[in-house]
C-alpha cells in the first residue's frame, strides 16, 4: 500500500506561482523510485485531466498540452517527495490537483490539493 499527500495548494493571482508537493510513504520495503508518478487535475464539471508525468529514476518527463513550457515536474527519490512547479499560472488552471504513483499495474492515489487562480 502507498500513501500520497499533496500539499501546496491556495489562491494565487493570474500570472503567480505555486509549488506543489507529495510525499509518498508505505510499509516496511516501500521505494519510492521503483515508482513512476503523475500530477492529475480535476476542474468543476469536468474530466480528470493528466497535467505531468515522469519516469521512475525522473530522465523522463512529459507535459500536457496546456501546462507545456509554465509547469515543471521533479522528484527527490531520496525525500520520496515529487513537485510541480507551476509558473503563470491561470483561471484556467483552477482545479483540485492529484498525485498519482503507478507500478506493477496498480495505481494509488492522493486526495487532492487545491489551486485557484483568480484576481
Amino acid at each position: 500500500q502507498v500513501r500520497l499527500v499533496e500539499s501546496g495548494g491556495g489562491l494565487v493571482q493570474p500570472g503567480g506561482s505555486l509549488r506543489l508537493s507529495c510525499a509518498a510513504s508505505g510499509f516496511s520495503g516501500f521505494t519510492f523510485s521503483s515508482y513512476a508518478m503523475s500530477w492529475y487535475r480535476q476542474a468543476p464539471g469536468k474530466e480528470r485531466e493528466l497535467v505531468a508525468a515522469i519516469s521512475r529514476v525522473g530522465g523522463t518527463t512529459g507535459y500536457g498540452d496546456s501546462v507545456k513550457g509554465r509547469f515543471t515536474i521533479s522528484r527527490d527519490n531520496v525525500k520520496n517527495t515529487m513537485y510541480l512547479q507551476m509558473n503563470n499560472l491561470k483561471p484556467e488552471d483552477t482545479a483540485v490537483y492529484y498525485c498519482a504513483a503507478v507500478r506493477d499495474g496498480n495505481d494509488y492515489w492522493g486526495r487532492g490539493t487545491q489551486v485557484t487562480v483568480s484576481s
